[in-house]
C-alpha cells in the first residue's frame, strides 16, 4: 500500500523473461541444423507467437502509460545534484592528471565525505575545502563537477552523452521512417 513506483512496468520488466526465453528456445533449436529446412524447425512455431503474443500485450500495457508520464524536472535535477554522480567523473579527471587511481579513489572518498558532512554537492564544496582534503586540488578539476557535466563526459556507444543520444535518435527515427514506409 505504500509504494509509489509504476507497478505495470515491473510486471512488464517480468513478462521480459519470457521473450527472452523464447529466444533461447529458438537459438537451441537452430543450434547444429544445416542451411535447408528441417523438421526439427516445427518446434519453432510455439515460442515465435507466444513471443509476438506476450510483446503485443506488453506494448498494449506500457505504450498508454508511458504517453500519459510527465517528469518534474526541476526536482530531478535537484536530487541528481544530492547524489554524488560526478564523483566517478572527479576519480577519472584526478586520473587523467597522473594520480594513481587508488589515491583518486580515496580523495574523492573524502570529498564525497565532506560534502555529505556538510550537506552539499561536491560542485558547492570550496577549493579550499577541496585543497584541504588533496593539495595537488587544481581549481581545473571542477571542470569534472555537476551531474551534466558527469553526464557528457561518459562518451561511449549508446551512453548517455547528449552527442550520443542525439545519434542513437537519429538513427532510430531512420530506422522507423524506412519501417513505415
Amino acid at each position: 500500500p505504500q509504494k509509489i513506483n509504476p507497478d505495470v512496468l515491473e510486471l512488464v520488466r517480468g513478462k521480459s523473461a519470457r521473450a527472452i526465453s523464447n529466444v533461447q528456445q529458438i537459438l537451441v533449436l537452430l543450434k547444429g541444423l544445416p542451411t535447408a529446412y528441417n523438421r526439427d524447425l516445427q518446434e519453432d512455431k510455439e515460442a515465435v507467437f507466444d513471443s509476438i503474443d506476450t510483446l503485443e500485450m506488453m506494448l498494449g500495457v506500457a505504450a498508454p502509460l508511458v504517453a500519459d508520464t510527465h517528469f518534474d524536472r526541476k526536482r530531478i535535477g535537484e536530487s541528481i545534484e544530492k547524489g554524488h554522480l560526478d564523483a566517478t567523473t572527479l576519480m577519472e579527471a584526478l586520473i587523467v592528471e597522473g594520480v594513481p587511481q587508488r589515491t583518486a579513489h580515496e580523495t574523492v572518498g573524502k570529498l564525497v565525505r565532506l560534502a555529505l558532512t556538510k550537506g552539499c554537492s561536491l560542485a558547492e564544496l570550496t577549493d579550499d575545502a577541496c585543497r584541504a582534503e588533496y593539495n595537488g586540488w587544481k581549481a581545473s578539476l571542477r571542470q569534472a563537477l555537476g551531474s551534466s557535466r558527469a553526464v557528457e563526459r561518459m562518451v561511449s556507444f549508446g551512453s548517455t552523452a547528449p552527442a550520443c543520444v542525439a545519434e542513437q535518435l537519429a538513427a532510430w527515427r531512420q530506422k522507423l521512417e524506412t519501417a513505415a514506409k
